[in-house]
């Protein structure tokens, strides 16, 4: 069992948990992830791909911010300070790459921003000026904001409703950054979800900035071979969970990916939660 120290709802139906997993926080680097387990009526859930929001090595803690949307997602959630999680496994994936490029704009939307948080933090200690743009549906699905200030050089919120920041969407200020000549990053690292992903990429391509998007298509294992996770990128079979999850999102197949993550959307409609069916098939 791995002890779960704090649990916090910080927006609607996410949860910020703090877990004890020693091996796992000395090895992490940014952009990587773990896949979760909690126990269900008296066996394991569907195995959750979460990334690792930050990680304390000498206290040997992990931090993951977890979205309840399905069964096994909101067994996790409901694990109090105190318990325990059944499974932590990783860290999987490949880090992010690091480097010092000077300007570089960071955009989340909604629970995206929860895993732009460490590549952010990660570019930030390498001395880059860094730009961060979040948004989400409205104030309360906005987070991370203090935490994201504490390093941006400059921090831009939307909402879509206007409750909080500018009214629209994370492509309002980063179309102003990138059409100021003085101000127009050197990458662009996007998360959030696949159509604002997307417009992103759409909107970078035009002024030719190299553009970095997170991938998280549904994962059964982690470790690619169950193939849950298949992307195209530069016409090539990729897969999130060992090649990813960052890719060059000019050269990813959106609408392929878009697709296959409408494929549970049917069974989601009549009350089945996508976790819980794929937990049925594991």
């Amino acid at each position: 069992m791995f002890p779960v120290l704090s649990n916090e709802e910080i927006a609607p139906q996410l949860h910020r948990m703090v877990i004890a997993a020693p091996r796992v926080a000395r090895a992490r680097k940014p952009g990587q992830f773990v896949m979760v387990r909690a126990a269900l009526d008296g066996a394991c859930g569907e195995r959750i791909p979460l990334t690792i929001a930050d990680d304390d090595p000498r206290a040997g803690t992990i931090t993951l911010i977890i979205q309840a949307v399905g069964l096994s997602t909101r067994a996790i959630v409901a694990v109090p300070a105190g318990g325990g999680l059944s499974d932590v496994a990783g860290p999987l994936g490949q880090p992010t790459e690091i480097e010092r490029l000077g300007r570089v704009a960071c955009v989340g939307g909604g629970v995206g921003t929860a895993v732009l948080f460490p590549l952010a933090k990660g570019l930030a200690e390498a001395g880059n000026a860094l730009t961060c743009i979040i948004g989400g549906r409205s104030e309360r699905y906005v987070i991370l904001r203090q935490e994201l200030g504490a390093f941006a050089t400059a921090l831009h919120v939307t909402t879509e409703d206007g409750s909080l920041g500018e009214k629209g969407f994370v492509t309002l200020p980063l179309k102003r950054l990138l059409d100021d000549p003085e101000q127009r990053p050197a990458a662009v690292y996007a998360v959030g979800p696949v159509p604002m992903m997307r417009a992103i990429c759409e909107l970078t391509r035009s002024y030719g900035v190299r553009t970095i998007v997170s991938l998280n298509p549904i994962m059964v294992d982690g470790t690619g071979m169950c193939g849950g996770c298949r992307v195209t990128v530069g016409g090539k079979v990729k897969f999130a969970c060992v090649d990813g999850p960052e890719f060059d999102g000019h050269q990813v197949d959106f609408a392929e990916l878009s697709a296959r993550q409408a494929t549970y959307l049917e069974l989601d409609a009549h009350g089945c939660r996508i976790d819980q069916q794929l937990a049925r098939q594991i």
